[in-house]
C-alpha cells in the first residue's frame, strides 16, 4: 500500500484553525453559533493586532452591531429580560447591560451565552475605571466569569479575547510614550461610556502626538460610525487603509459603513480587500460570510478532499490517480534535479512553490481525464473546479487561501507584495459571488 502526503493538517496556526483550508471546512467554521454572534465593533475601534492585548480584548466586547448582523430571536419562547439585556449589549450599551446580565447569570446558571456577554461587559467596564488597581481586580473578575462560560461550552472569539487577559489582570504599556498611552486609554474609556465627542477628541489628540497611530485613526472613524455619520467614517477608514494597506481592520469597518450607506457593491469590494490584507484571520472571513448570507449568496469554497490512503484495490476510482500524481509531485520536489531547477526555494518546509508544482502535475492528469466524459463526470467536483481555477490563472492564490498550512502561509506576504491584484481577482471572480443588484 502506498501512503504519501495525504491527510495532512493544512490549517494555519491562527485564530480560526482551518479557515477555508484543509482540515476544517469554512462553512463549518462560519456557520457555528460563535461565528454568527461575533460582535463587529471594538470599543476603541481596534481589532486584529491589538486583540493580543488586554485593552482590545476588553474593548472588543462593546460594539455597534448593524441590524443585518444582529442575533435573531429563537422561534420558540423568548425571555424578555434576556432579550432586553442582549439588545443593550448588541447596541453597545454595556454599562446598562451589566446588572441585567448578572441577574440573568444567577437565574440561568447553565446559559453559556449569558456568561460570555457578562464577562465581555465586565472586561470592558474595567477600562472605564480611573484607579489602576480597580481595573486590575475587575479584569480578574471578568476572567472568572469567562472561565465559567468556557466550562459551559462557549468558545466564541470574543470570549477567547477575555480569556487571553493576564491572570493577575495587569495591563501592558500601549505606547512607549506615556502621553500617548494615557491619551489612548482616556479616549477608549470615553468611547465605552458612549461619550463619542470626547472619545473622538481623545483619538485626535493621540494623532497629534503620534500621526502614524493606525488604531487611533481607525477609532476616529469608529466614533463617526457610531453616530451614523457614515461619509466621515469612511474617510477616516480610507486614511487608515492608505497608511497601512496590509492591516485588515479598516477595510472591514469601511465595508460596514458602505453597506449601511446602501453601497453594497463597494462594501463587497472592501470585505474582499480585508481578506487580501489578512486571509488567515477569522474576522476577515466571518464578516465576508455574514455579508454573503445577508445578500443571499454563497461563497464558492473549493476544498480538495485528499484521500488518506491509496491502494491497488481502489485504482479504478478516477479520483485516485490524480492524487497519486500529486504525491509523486510532492516527493519529486525533494530530488536533486528539482533543487537545481529551483535553487532559491526553501526546502526545509512546505512551500507555495512545492504545493503549486504538485497540483500542476495533478491537473495534467485531470485534463487528460476530461476527454472521457464518463470518467470526468465521476470525478469529485472539487477536482473539476481545480482545473477551472488553474485555467483562470488562480492556482497560486488558491493554494495560499484554500490549501495553506502554517508553512505555506509564510509565503503569503511576499506573494501579495507583487501579486495583490491576482489575489483580489481570485476572490472577486471565483470566490465571492456578485449579488443580483450588483449584476444589474
Amino acid at each position: 500500500m502506498t501512503e504519501s502526503y495525504f491527510g495532512q493538517d493544512r490549517s494555519p496556526n491562527r485564530q480560526c484553525q482551518g479557515i477555508i483550508s484543509g482540515n476544517i471546512s469554512a462553512e463549518a467554521c462560519f456557520s457555528s453559533v460563535e461565528a454568527k454572534r461575533l460582535p463587529m465593533r471594538s470599543v476603541s475601534g481596534i481589532a486584529s493586532r491589538w486583540v493580543l492585548t488586554f485593552l482590545v480584548a476588553a474593548a472588543s466586547c462593546i460594539h455597534t452591531v448593524p441590524a443585518w448582523t444582529q442575533t435573531p430571536q429563537n422561534a420558540g419562547h423568548v425571555d424578555p429580560e434576556r432579550a432586553r439585556a442582549f439588545e443593550l449589549y448588541e447596541s453597545g450599551k454595556i454599562l446598562e447591560a451589566i446588572p441585567m446580565l448578572e441577574k440573568l447569570a444567577t437565574d440561568h446558571p447553565t446559559d453559556a451565552v449569558i456568561f460570555e456577554r457578562w464577562a465581555c461587559s465586565i472586561a470592558t467596564y474595567a477600562e472605564t475605571l480611573a484607579d489602576p488597581e480597580a481595573r486590575k481586580q475587575t479584569r480578574v473578575h471578568a476572567l472568572q466569569i469567562a472561565r465559567k462560560a468556557k466550562a459551559l461550552g462557549d468558545n466564541s472569539l470574543m470570549l477567547r479575547h477575555v480569556l487571553d487577559l493576564p491572570e493577575d489582570g495587569s495591563e501592558p504599556v500601549l505606547s512607549t510614550s506615556k502621553e500617548v498611552d494615557v491619551a489612548m486609554r482616556t479616549a477608549a474609556a470615553a468611547f465605552i461610556r458612549g461619550d463619542l465627542e470626547n472619545a473622538r477628541a481623545g483619538y485626535l489628540r493621540v494623532l497629534l502626538l503620534d500621526p502614524n497611530n493606525y488604531e487611533a485613526m481607525v477609532s476616529v472613524g469608529e466614533t463617526y460610525f457610531r453616530q451614523r455619520v457614515l461619509g466621515s467614517a469612511g474617510e477616516w477608514f480610507a486614511r487608515a487603509v492608505q497608511m497601512e494597506p496590509n492591516r485588515e481592520t479598516a477595510y472591514r469597518y469601511w465595508a460596514d459603513a458602505l453597506a449601511q450607506s446602501g453601497r453594497n457593491d463597494a462594501a463587497r469590494s472592501k470585505f474582499i480587500e480585508a481578506v487580501v490584507a489578512d486571509p488567515y484571520d477569522q474576522l476577515t472571513w466571518s464578516e465576508l460570510q455574514k455579508w454573503a448570507r445577508t445578500n443571499n449568496v454563497e461563497l464558492n469554497y473549493v476544498k480538495l478532499r485528499d484521500p488518506s490512503t491509496v491502494s491497488a484495490s481502489n485504482l479504478d476510482n478516477p479520483n485516485v490517480i490524480p492524487w497519486m500524481t500529486y504525491a509523486v509531485g510532492r516527493a519529486g520536489w525533494q530530488t536533486e534535479k528539482s533543487k537545481k531547477e529551483f535553487p532559491n526555494v526553501p526546502r526545509g518546509r512546505h512551500t507555495l512553490q512545492e504545493e503549486t508544482h504538485a497540483l500542476d502535475l495533478m491537473i495534467t492528469i485531470l485534463k487528460k481525464q476530461s476527454h472521457d466524459r464518463k470518467m470526468w463526470n465521476a470525478l469529485d467536483t472539487s477536482l473539476q473546479s481545480l482545473v477551472k481555477i488553474q485555467e483562470a490563472g488562480f492556482l497560486e492564490p488558491f493554494v495560499l487561501l484554500n490549501r495553506a498550512d502554517a508553512e505555506i502561509a509564510q509565503d503569503y506576504d511576499a506573494y501579495r507584495a507583487s501579486n495583490r491584484d491576482q489575489i483580489r481577482r481570485y476572490l472577486d471572480e471565483f470566490v465571492v459571488p456578485k449579488t443580483p443588484a450588483i449584476k444589474n
